[in-house]
């Protein structure tokens, strides 16, 4: 007990040098500024984007246009397609084109609809976390194409939101040679805003396990700039918009 209230009093007594320090550090710095030392938080009046920033909407065909704009200035590709039916002859047409072998996708019902394991008849095709396959990143690291639906775009940006889960684990959009990632669009937003507030609202305790922010391929300099495309993510992605 002595020597718990003695540890005690020796960790309050560096706490009080340590403040006594800060305070001669910052009294000395208001006295060169020749002004009083500020003691109180400032208030801060506005929080936040302002009200016509919260309001600010596009319609939907300028949300794809500039989302096309600044997807494809960061390196990225952007396709207009119909429906479900045209991804999938979209992907079987660059799987032929780039000689696609291994392609991993997503554990979701809408990717089911594509039914990609005919589609692709001369490569595998894996879903993640089905099955009894374990090695599920050793999967997406040899992938030539990965499989993602988006769960929101933001258009000022040009960035694709993807959310992680048992499911839709992160490895699919991180580890292939090739993304391909469907974005319906009525989950094409306007601002990034409209898409973090849903994590705001959800709370801590039911934020996803990954949040990933996509606007383009894998981009990567050296100390002297020299560009590098696909080190550390997808060297070539493509942004699907369906519907």
């Amino acid at each position: 007990m002595v020597m718990a209230e003695s540890h005690q009093q020796w960790l309050d007594e560096l706490t009080a040098q340590s403040k006594a320090k800060q305070a001669t550090f910052m009294n000395d710095i208001a006295r060169k500024l020749k002004r009083p030392r500020v003691l109180e938080k400032p208030a801060h009046p506005f929080r936040g984007a302002p009200d016509f920033w919260q309001e600010f909407e596009w319609p939907l065909e300028d949300r794809i246009e500039r989302f096309t704009e600044n997807f494809k200035s960061a390196g990225g590709h952007v396709a207009r397609l119909a429906s479900m039916d045209d991804v999938r002859q979209f992907i079987q047409e660059k799987a032929v084109e780039m000689s696609a072998k291994y392609v991993i996708r997503q554990n979701q019902l809408e990717l089911d609809e594509l039914n990609l394991e005919a589609a692709l008849p001369d490569a595998k095709v894996s879903v993640w976390n089905k099955g009894s396959e374990e090695h599920w990143r050793a999967r997406a690291a040899e992938a030539d194409f990965g499989v993602v639906i988006a769960d929101y775009a933001a258009a000022y940006t040009g960035s694709i939101t993807v959310l992680s889960s048992k499911d839709k684990g992160r490895s699919v959009s991180l580890l292939p040679t090739v993304l391909m990632a469907i974005i319906p669009v009525d989950r094409l937003k306007t601002r990034l805003g409209e898409i973090m507030v849903n994590f705001d609202q959800a709370g801590q305790g039911n934020l996803p396990a990954g949040i990933h922010f996509i606007s383009g391929p894998s981009r990567s300099a050296d100390i002297e700039n020299d560009l590098t495309i696909g080190v550390h993510g997808p060297g070539v992605v493509y942004a699907l918009f369906v519907g």
